[in-house]
């Protein structure tokens, strides 16, 4: 925004600048050419009527430093105010031009909005002891959904939680997000245990692939983890179906991979083999908390081309924060780690980023 403001300027600065060379060159020498930049300039920073200004002003000191110089005639004087007025009127269309374009691109954005909303909704803040935050992170700003997902469910079996990526872009990939999303919310509820839950997943998944046909029959499938909390949230049941690893965050600030006991391939691929589902089960204590996330995140490169590694960053991230005094909610630990990878990556976000911090509060649970 600030950057924004001082871009503002420059259109004037071009004024300012032909004016001093105008003044510090031989009469035979015309600074027309640096004032017909400064319309052009004014297009993309400032308003119709800051164009209209800038061009206007841009004639006014043409024409008395022509009259100074004693050199307003027809080619330096007449012409050069006719193009003048010619620069002006084609930065006030390109104006208009870049105004609808924009205009466009914010109904893009929140036609995108609303269809995120609707596909892949924010879990609720707070489920029991359990407390929840999300983020979704597009690596493009006019595409603000794509295959990465999230969902958390209160089920008679626990909180049982998805965060998944689903293999390639656009409608398809979001129609393979919808399908697995309604197969989690309905599974979740139905299945007695973590096994019988991703075989819903996979035989969901399958018939999604059957109804597209072709290639994406084929080769498409989801990297999903599968989390379910125990009722007193002692103890945290994984499957990884080969998706990045969560790290949990214990109360002293430490950070630990959880890393499957057993390597499994993604979803969608059981009609290329049958695989189990290895359930692996980590201690859960008071203060911990848990953070899952896509590819995004791991796969996140600086220009050197290292990886960011989460579990090295995030005990820094949190143990300065705490010190900052700055209590390390689930919200405010995304919030950190997503400005951490944009720093690692200089800004250039290469996938979309789904994000989810479960933490359980220190101390014994109310009762």
């Amino acid at each position: 925004m600030v950057q924004l403001r001082r871009a503002k300027w420059i259109p004037a600065g071009v004024v300012v600048l032909a004016v001093v060379l105008d003044l510090v060159t031989p009469t035979d020498v015309t600074s027309a050419p640096l004032l017909i930049a400064a319309p052009v300039a004014a297009a993309p920073l400032l308003s119709l009527r800051g164009i209209i200004a800038i061009g206007a002003l841009a004639m006014i000191v043409h024409a008395g430093l022509a009259w100074v110089d004693d050199t307003f005639g027809w080619q330096r004087g007449i012409a050069n105010q006719l193009t003048l007025l010619a620069v002006t009127v084609l930065a006030v269309l390109i104006n208009r031009a870049l105004e609808g374009r924009d205009a466009r691109t914010r109904r893009a954005r929140h036609v995108a909005a609303v269809a995120q909303s609707a596909v892949l909704p924010r879990p609720p803040s707070r489920i029991g002891e359990l407390m929840i935050a999300a983020r979704y992170v597009p690596a493009e700003d006019e595409a603000m959904i794509g295959g990465d997902l999230y969902v958390v469910q209160d089920t008679p079996h626990g909180v049982r939680v998805m965060v998944g990526d689903v293999r390639g872009k656009g409608l398809g990939a979001v129609s393979a997000v919808c399908a697995d999303l309604g197969a989690f919310r309905y599974a979740a509820d139905e299945a007695e245990d973590l096994p019988g839950l991703v075989a819903a997943l996979e035989r969901a998944l399958l018939r999604e692939g059957g109804r597209r046909g072709g290639q994406e029959q084929e080769e498409g499938f989801t990297t999903a983890l599968i989390v379910e909390f125990a009722e007193d949230l002692g103890a945290v049941r994984v499957v990884n179906r080969g998706h990045p690893p969560p790290v949990l965050l214990d109360a002293d600030g430490g950070a630990t991979v959880l890393e499957p006991s057993e390597e499994a391939p993604p979803l969608g691929m059981s009609a290329l083999g049958a695989w189990a589902s290895p359930v692996d089960t980590f201690p859960f204590p008071p203060g911990a908390t848990l953070i899952c996330f896509t590819d995004g995140v791991t796969e996140a490169r600086d220009e050197s081309g290292t990886f960011y590694d989460a579990s090295v960053r995030l005990p820094f991230l949190t143990g300065h924060r705490a010190t900052a005094g700055a209590r390390a909610t689930p919200a405010r630990t995304l919030h950190l780690l997503i400005e951490d990878v944009a720093h690692h990556t200089g800004g250039r976000i290469q996938d979309d980023q789904a994000l989810l911090a479960l933490h359980r509060p220190p101390g014994p649970p109310h009762a």
